[in-house]
């Protein structure tokens, strides 16, 4: 059965608010019935019990044994039944005849009247107790026997007006009420203050609005192609759809954990802790290259978190590269196309000068140069797209003023990818050109060796090296000496290092022969490869 509108349409807190009045206010009323029926079932027990304790202690009087021998037993009982009358507190204390007549009373005037009520089994000697309307109006009263030498000679009734017992009831109902209303308004205080709290977390907002609100947002953040990580202000991830789950590598109870200890990237934990708004950066995240969006997450003025965005650029970043590489082979060759046709303007100026011979020996000496080059780079690697990889970088380092020196080769077959290889090699020496760009002498030299089962690639350069916290630091996720986190630098290494962990290999950082910092990669032969 549904609610009635009155409740759905209230904001949630409201809700709660009037639904904690309403039982806090139910167990007060009925803690306080409850305690009422209590003491008023207990103030008559009290009463049965002393009236009782009363009688038997008048009745077991020797005063009164001995007036009843006498020939006036009132004129002894009465001022002694009143004493102790006023003396325990209670209305009445009647010695009677066994035939009823009063020998004591409170109002003289009844004295020597029949007493009014019933006597039970007390003339046997039993205890009889009753609620009953006498002279006095309703009372609790007892009826006990006053015996003598094992004969009940008189009777003796001790009472207490209904009257009495209320005044007695209301005083004691009087404190359960105030008590009641004081635990009433401690609740109350208590279920305002719970439902102020509620309402700040909800934002006022009803229980369809907070369904619909989860709802939509969950339908959202699994179904949108794109990583969604939403931070707290401490930094502990609160929301993270399946796909972030997937780039990261992050577990199933991410939920509440510290982004910092879910062992990323320094540079990406720093981006999605930053304060300010950051667009479309390039990390390193395990095997995976993430462009990365951040910005902080506020409502109405106040910072609540941030909202990171992920995007897979593996596979973009590896094209990019291999374009990369053509697009620097081709500056090579319009460069050196240059170059020729400066060339070639120089023989034709020195045979139109006259001066055959020097024009045919400045064109045999560069040929022969470049033919020396071809035929070392074709000699060394046996590969057309690695190979002309090292000839647009030769070409590139002889622009530069660097002397790029090719040691070894690569033998046919080896059954690395060109791609990969390409990777490598690009990534090496470019950075290895840079370190030279301001040493003396500018040398780079590549060594390669490999067999059926492994390929290793060496980079060395004459730069300045690097010190022993930057030789620690350099194969880090994103780690670079170029340019700060964050501006797509830093990469290089990285997608090395993901070559060389696909092929089971390993890089390893030293000393160059030349001076500077040496680069060794080795690439083992995956099983998939080894059986093509």
């Amino acid at each position: 059965m549904p609610r009635p509108r009155l409740l759905r349409d209230r904001p949630v807190a409201r809700q709660v608010l009037l639904l904690q009045v309403g039982t806090v206010l139910l167990l007060v009323v009925t803690g306080i019935l409850m305690a009422s029926y209590d003491a008023r079932r207990d103030s008559r027990s009290r009463a049965t019990q002393r009236v009782v304790a009363v009688a038997l202690t008048v009745a077991d009087s020797p005063t009164v044994r001995a007036a009843l021998r006498s020939d006036d037993p009132t004129a002894t009982l009465q001022p002694w039944a009143e004493e102790v009358r006023r003396d325990t507190d209670t209305d009445f204390v009647v010695v009677m005849d066994l035939d009823r007549t009063r020998y004591t009373h409170p109002d003289p005037s009844l004295i020597g009247g029949k007493f009014v009520g019933d006597l039970g089994d007390a003339p046997e000697g039993g205890i009889f107790t009753q609620q009953y309307k006498g002279s006095l109006g309703p009372s609790v009263r007892s009826v006990v026997p006053v015996e003598d030498d094992g004969r009940v000679v008189a009777l003796v009734s001790v009472g207490i007006t209904v009257s009495d017992i209320n005044r007695g009831l209301k005083r004691d109902v009087s404190i359960v009420v105030l008590c009641g209303v004081l635990v009433l308004l401690a609740g109350m205080a208590g279920a305002w203050l719970l439902s102020r709290r509620l309402h700040r977390l909800t934002h006022g907002m009803g229980e369809q609005e907070l369904a619909r609100m989860y709802e939509y947002y969950s339908a959202v953040l699994h179904s949108v192609r794109e990583g969604l990580l939403l931070l707290d202000g401490e930094g502990r991830v609160q929301l993270v759809n399946d796909e972030a789950r997937r780039l990261l590598a992050l577990p199933d109870d991410v939920v509440g954990t510290r982004i910092e200890d879910l062992g990323l990237a320094p540079a990406l934990v720093a981006a999605a802790r930053g304060r300010t708004a950051e667009s479309d950066d390039l990390y390193l995240a395990g095997e995976r290259i993430l462009v990365v969006s951040s910005a902080p997450a506020q409502w109405e003025g106040r910072d609540v978190g941030a909202v990171v965005t992920l995007r897979d650029h593996t596979e973009l970043r590896s094209v990019t590269g291999e374009l990369e590489v053509v697009r620097r082979l081709t500056e090579s060759l319009r460069s050196q196309n240059h170059e020729s046709a400066n060339r070639l303007h120089t023989v034709v100026s020195l045979i139109e000068m006259g001066r055959t011979e020097e024009a045919v020996a400045f064109a045999t000496d560069e040929l022969q140069v470049a033919q020396l080059l071809t035929d070392q780079v074709v000699g060394a690697v046996d590969d057309p797209v690695v190979a002309a990889l090292l000839l647009g970088k030769s070409a590139e380092a002889a622009e530069r003023g660097v002397e790029l020196r090719i040691v070894g080769e690569l033998p046919s077959g080896t059954g690395i990818a060109p791609r990969d290889l390409v990777t490598v090699l690009g990534n090496l020496v470019d950075n290895a050109l840079d370190a030279v760009a301001e040493a003396d002498p500018r040398v780079v030299e590549v060594r390669l060796s490999g067999d059926e089962r492994s390929v290793t690639i060496t980079v060395g350069d004459s730069g300045p090296g690097l010190d022993d916290d930057a030789s620690a630091r350099v194969l880090d996720r994103g780690w670079t000496t170029k340019a700060e986190p964050g501006t797509g630098r830093g990469l290089g290494l990285a997608l090395v290092g993901q070559v060389a962990r696909r092929h089971d290999g390993e890089i390893v950082v030293g000393r160059s022969p030349l001076g500077g910092a040496a680069f060794t990669v080795t690439l083992a032969l995956t099983p998939a490869e080894a059986g093509r």
